[in-house]
């Protein structure tokens, strides 16, 4: 498999489950008038994206130029921004006004709802409307209404995997080495025997990997992802509740706990920030990931060993799941309407999708098949991240890839049961100070509860009474004002 998507989504999926905090913005009369005539000059389009800037960046610019040209009279002029960097310069840039149409945000980089609430986005339902209805026909209606903020769209979430879900990965030559089967684990509990059975066998084998960011499963919607307020996944009532004090997190602590004694859990978890090392070495059993449909084949290519996974929870659509890759247009774009029509452009046609993707057909990548592709040597120079540009169902297979990938995704996104905060947003504003305490003790505590290393017995009452000093309980009772307000208003 080559080097890039390849890569997509499921590194997207674990840096989204990473964070999600936080629109309203007027929209602005448009200057459209220098695009619709054939003769007319075009509309030059400035389009912010993440990802390292790509050596053949502007060569391929020059192609989809010609493209958009004949099409809608644009043409873009692409800005990339690495990760490390993206989300600090563009608040800077965004604060000072620099000339922008088009931007990537998400949940996890420059982030979707506090920008919009901030009013650096424009708000698209009606541009959505007028321009844009081949994006509402393609997507999932999940998308356009989990991102919501405030009730109004304020970017274009990219067609991709929409449920998060995760699963029990395994290394398969362990799990065949001594004839295990992986279809009777589901609960945290059922891992028991299996681990057990590598810990007494390979003495330099890690039974359970994880780093320091590994939180057990249980069935709840976050309120703000990895801070200890939720709503069951199951609730009638929408009551806001310390997890920390919950019977399921309780359990699952124990368990880790006792996992951690029996030396299943590596003595170092709950200060490793990555176990890519381990992965790499193929010196672990199992851990737990984000998965996607196809995800073994990618784990096993990626690895150089093969790699299977099976379900450890349902596949729930979250909040940070719909908001993971979106396109906005900058509340100061000249140009709205030729924006939305690029976008919508983008998302509905193959041709331009994929050129933008993959680069110049001949040069960068051939066709060896009517929707599969295969990466040429020039393709190092450009190698573009696949999930943060758009519409992922409509780019090309690479060879190897099942044929049925994007039906399968499809039928994966149909699996997906909305969590029950979808669509809410915290405004967070009122309780600033509380937030930042409480992340202070979440940094004392989290990681060495969370992972096993301490005894919750002794542990999990002092951390719930620091959380409570730094009130928690009053950000909750102002998540819970805010759901019931939600509720009143959306008829949850």
């Amino acid at each position: 498999m080559s080097s890039k998507r390849k890569k997509f989504s499921l590194m997207l999926a674990s840096l989204m489950a990473l964070t999600l905090l936080v629109s309203a913005c007027g929209g602005k009369a448009s200057n459209n008038a220098a695009g619709d005539g054939k003769g007319e000059k075009p509309v030059e389009l400035i389009w912010y994206t993440i990802g390292t800037p790509q050596k053949d960046t502007d060569k391929v610019m020059e192609e989809v130029n010609k493209y958009t040209k004949e099409k809608i009279n644009v043409t873009l002029k692409m800005k990339q921004i690495d990760f490390g960097d993206y989300n600090q310069k563009m608040q800077v840039m965004a604060a000072s006004g620099e000339p922008m149409d088009i931007l990537f945000t998400s949940s996890w980089a420059f982030d979707y709802v506090q920008n919009a609430r901030k009013g650096a986005f424009m708000e698209l339902d009606d541009l959505l409307k007028t321009h844009g209805q081949g994006i509402v026909n393609t997507l999932d209606p999940a998308f356009l209404e989990g991102s919501k903020v405030d009730g109004h769209n304020y970017g274009i979430p990219a067609n991709k995997e929409l449920p998060a879900q995760e699963v029990w990965r395994f290394n398969k030559e362990l799990l065949d080495k001594y004839n295990l089967d992986m279809s009777s684990v589901h609960s945290l509990d059922s891992l028991e025997p299996m681990l057990k059975t590598i810990k007494e066998n390979e003495s330099n084998i890690t039974p359970f990997a994880m780093d320091k960011n590994y939180m057990p499963l249980i069935p709840y919607d976050y309120v703000i992802e990895k801070l200890p307020m939720a709503v069951a996944m199951d609730t009638k009532d929408y009551k806001v509740v310390n997890v920390l004090e919950s019977p399921e997190l309780k359990a699952a602590l124990k368990t880790m706990n006792k996992y951690y004694k029996a030396g299943y859990i590596s003595a170092e978890a709950a200060t490793t920030t990555s176990t890519d090392d381990l992965m790499k070495s193929g010196k672990w059993f199992m851990d737990r990931a984000s998965t996607q449909p196809y995800a073994d084949n990618l784990w096993s290519a990626s690895y150089g060993y093969p790699v299977v996974s099976t379900p450890a929870g349902e596949p729930y659509i979250y909040n940070w799941s719909v908001m993971g890759s979106m396109q906005a247009i900058s509340a100061n774009s000249k140009y709205p309407e030729k924006a939305m029509e690029f976008l919508n452009l983008l998302n509905t046609d193959p041709v331009l999708r994929n050129m933008v993707d993959s680069g110049i057909e001949g040069v960068h990548y051939e066709k060896v098949g009517d929707n599969v592709m295969k990466n040429l040597d020039a393709s190092k120079n450009y190698d573009m991240p696949t999930f943060s540009l758009g519409n992922v169902m409509i780019t090309y297979l690479n060879e190897g890839d099942p044929a049925d990938k994007w039906e399968e995704f499809k039928k994966f996104n149909d699996s997906g049961i909305q969590a029950p905060l979808l669509g809410f947003n915290f405004d967070t504003s009122k309780v600033t100070t509380e937030l930042a305490a409480v992340q202070n003790v979440k940094e004392e505590y989290w990681s060495a509860l969370m992972t096993g290393t301490v005894d919750p017995d002794q542990y999990l009452p002092k951390a719930i009474e620091k959380f409570k000093a730094a009130g928690l309980d009053k950000i909750i009772a102002e998540a819970q004002k805010q759901i019931d307000e939600w509720r009143a208003s959306t008829g949850k």
